[in-house]
């Protein structure tokens, strides 16, 4: 089977598609927000990458289970019941109002009743969804491009993923930072989260950093950082974290966001960008787990054997 070449990614080219989808999937994630029963970490909100785009997984309502989709082969928002409703709705350059009060129709249509916080976290300025007018922007080819390396990207971390038995999330996609991410866990606990993220409550960021981890993931950037990106953090961040060597060569920390980050051209323009990108996940964890003290011993597993 041929192997796809990981697409072009250019943070300038598509902010403003991208700003417009970020607030689609936040729409959709509150929505799940409000129907799950909440899981440590916030990891109940979470978004997953699917053969067609990004689901919420089967979420349940009264009637039964009810799962979201965004298809972005042929760009449409599915609703899809247990009951056997199907509902849809376009994507196209429409704005974030337009977008959000024919999804409120289809979820009524649908039989699905809910009522969501009607503004968004971690953008600014937070302009409420229903009055939202200014962000309508949708490329097709580049919403399709950006999936298509969120497929590339949770497959590495899913292999990643498979070298721990220790606590650690799902590979899942956060709508609010608009990232996908993958979390090992120490299982200590971690001391008191302080900081302060745009639009979230402090207590929804205390639980969510209630234990030393070591977290990484894949991002498209933003105004302050506009670059497609890999990055990897520990909290608490151990003295000597930000002086380890990791890999590959182009991976550097930044002082100013208190991370290791790798940009995606690079991996993009690996050899092997697999392989590299495997490297930056293992050596960023090794550096937070060693200087942290985690009992790796414990912790890590190799289950390759189980696959032959």
């Amino acid at each position: 089977m041929k192997v796809l070449p990981w697409p072009e990614l250019n943070f300038n080219k598509w902010k403003d598609t991208l700003l417009t989808l970020q607030l689609f999937t936040q729409i959709v994630g509150k929505i799940k927000l409000r129907s799950i029963p909440w899981t440590n970490h916030s990891w109940h909100v979470a978004l997953y990458v699917s053969a067609r785009g990004l689901t919420t997984g089967s979420t349940p309502y009264p009637a039964g289970i009810f799962e979201i989709e965004f298809n972005f082969l042929h760009h449409l928002l599915t609703i899809t019941t247990s009951t056997g409703i199907r509902q849809e709705v376009k994507l196209y350059p429409r704005t974030v109002a337009d977008f959000y009060d024919e999804l409120f129709q289809k979820l009524k249509q649908a039989g699905i009743e809910t009522v969501i916080y009607p503004a968004p976290n971690e953008v600014e300025p937070a302009i409420p969804f229903e009055k939202d007018e200014v962000h309508k922007s949708y490329d097709n080819a580049q919403v399709h491009d950006f999936w298509q390396a969120l497929v590339r990207v949770h497959n590495v971390f899913t292999r990643f993923r498979a070298g721990f038995r220790g606590k650690c999330s799902p590979v899942h996609f956060f709508w609010g930072g608009f990232d996908l991410a993958v979390t090992r866990f120490s299982g200590r606990p971690a001391p008191l989260y302080a900081g302060s993220v745009l639009n979230i409550p402090l207590r929804v960021m205390q639980e969510s950093y209630s234990h030393e981890v070591s977290s990484c993931g894949f991002w498209p950037g933003n105004e302050a950082f506009p670059h497609t990106a890999f990055y990897a953090y520990a909290y608490p961040s151990p003295a000597d974290y930000a002086v380890q060597q990791v890999e590959p060569e182009k991976a550097f920390y930044s002082k100013e966001w208190g991370e290791f980050f790798l940009l995606y051209n690079e991996v993009r323009n690996a050899a092997g960008p697999e392989e590299t990108l495997m490297r930056f996940l293992e050596s960023t964890y090794k550096a937070a787990a060693d200087t942290g003290k985690w009992n790796r011993d414990q912790l890590e597993c190799d289950l390759t054997s189980f696959e032959q």
